[in-house]
């Protein structure tokens, strides 16, 4: 008896665990893309600060989607649907985001990837997610996000057989930062990116 009661009050601390680390998800997106960045938990993605050094004839797809969050007033999608790539390959997809509304919104996109077990080998070399997004009254933008998959994933047991791998955004809505930023062109508020990507793009 006492053993079922542990284990009944591990079980509800747990899931209290659980509740706060997704309400934290919405109510506090910095901190939580911070968790995930740290602890690679949900097929975190990393971040390189160039291209991959070496490609090797192996390939992968890469699928994209594309969410937004309850609050969140913009019409976000991709592109693409999916890209064929060697490892170690830069590839370059590109999401759009729209602002149906009559005022100014800010957007903070989160991320990961699927199979989870591929987040440590899928690294981005410029992304639209690394900084906020402000869109003005009906004004659209295409965002872009430059990446590659390391050949590495070969000598992990848990990732070496993968061959199909999504990358998912959720658009969040932000606080507006200063008016300086706010009324900014779109387009220099855009990641730099690569002009164009090694990637096949398959509708």
């Amino acid at each position: 008896m006492a053993a079922a009661r542990s284990n009944t009050r591990l079980a509800v601390a747990l899931a209290a665990v659980c509740g706060v680390m997704v309400g934290a998800s919405f109510a506090a997106v910095p901190f939580y893309s911070w968790f995930c960045q740290v602890t690679g938990y949900g097929g975190t993605t990393s971040v390189a600060a160039a291209a991959a050094p070496a490609v090797v004839d192996r390939e992968v797809t890469v699928s994209f989607d594309a969410n937004t969050a309850p609050d969140m007033p913009w019409q976000f999608r991709s592109k693409q649907q999916s890209m064929k790539l060697r490892l170690g390959e830069t590839g370059l997809a590109f999401y759009e985001a729209y602002n149906p509304t009559d005022a100014v919104v800010a957007g903070q996109a989160g991320y990961n990837v699927v199979p989870f077990e591929i987040g440590n080998y899928f690294d981005k070399i410029a992304c639209f997610c690394f900084t906020m997004q402000v869109l003005q009254p009906h004004e659209r933008v295409e965002m872009p996000v430059s990446f590659y998959v390391d050949p590495a994933m070969l000598d992990d047991i848990e990732s070496r057989g993968i061959t199909e791998i999504t990358l998912s955004y959720t658009m969040f809505r932000a606080e507006l930062p200063e008016a300086g930023l706010a009324a900014a062109p779109a387009a220099s508020r855009l990641a730099a990116a690569p002009a164009d990507g090694d990637g096949t793009i398959e509708q």
